[in-house]
């Protein structure tokens, strides 16, 4: 898929120092491809003016951005101390055994891919999981077996908290990169204190 530079452009002047979009563009690359390409890379240097080093050492220090395909829903498992002692290593390693994958992992059909995260900063739910980054709480073998065995049906279930749906990986790069789909007014959570902050993307402030 080809990426659109005039919306990359529009990203930008979201930001009164252009190099402050660096890490919406290289989400809007992972709507566009998955994960974030040498190409992408190649473009954002380009329309930010900067060096294609700066923008890698960006796509390679946070753990959110990807270099290789990932599944249509990603699985985070927090494998931290206490979501570990909770459970977090047995759901991991039946995951591991149920989907056929080890760690950064995809499914043969590229539905699903695996990986264990340190920490979700959501200890008061553990165990928790994460698909495309939303949260899925108080977990265990059977209900992450669902979780999965749902997405690859598509039809995973909804997440414990936040939006009413579940996005694919892409759609939910998508609106990292700040592009409004809507989803931020679905859940008991939404509100106007929850949805001030876009409102004021939208009008410049």
């Amino acid at each position: 898929m080809t990426l659109d530079r005039d919306l990359m452009q529009t990203i930008i002047k979201r930001y009164p120092r252009s190099r402050s979009a660096i890490m919406p563009l290289l989400h809007y690359v992972q709507s566009v491809s998955g994960y974030v390409t040498h190409e992408g890379i190649e473009t954002i240097s380009e329309l930010l003016e900067i060096e294609t080093a700066e923008v890698s050492a960006v796509a390679t220090f946070y753990t959110q951005y990807k270099r290789k395909p990932v599944g249509e829903y990603h699985v985070g498992v927090c494998t931290n101390t206490l979501c570990a002692v909770m459970g977090g290593d047995a759901i991991f390693s039946a995951l591991k055994e149920h989907l056929g994958i080890e760690n950064d992992g995809v499914t043969e059909d590229g539905k699903v891919s695996l990986e264990h995260i340190e920490c979700n900063a959501a200890c008061d739910y553990a165990p928790v999981v994460m698909a495309n980054w939303e949260f899925y709480d108080n977990q265990t073998v059977e209900s992450a077996k669902s979780l999965v065995d749902g997405a690859r049906a598509g039809n995973p279930p909804a997440p414990t908290r936040g939006p009413n749906t579940l996005v694919t990986y892409k759609e939910a790069s998508a609106v990292l990169a700040g592009l409004d789909d809507g989803r931020a007014r679905e859940g008991l959570q939404a509100g106007q204190a929850t949805l001030l902050g876009l409102k004021l993307s939208k009008e410049g402030k």
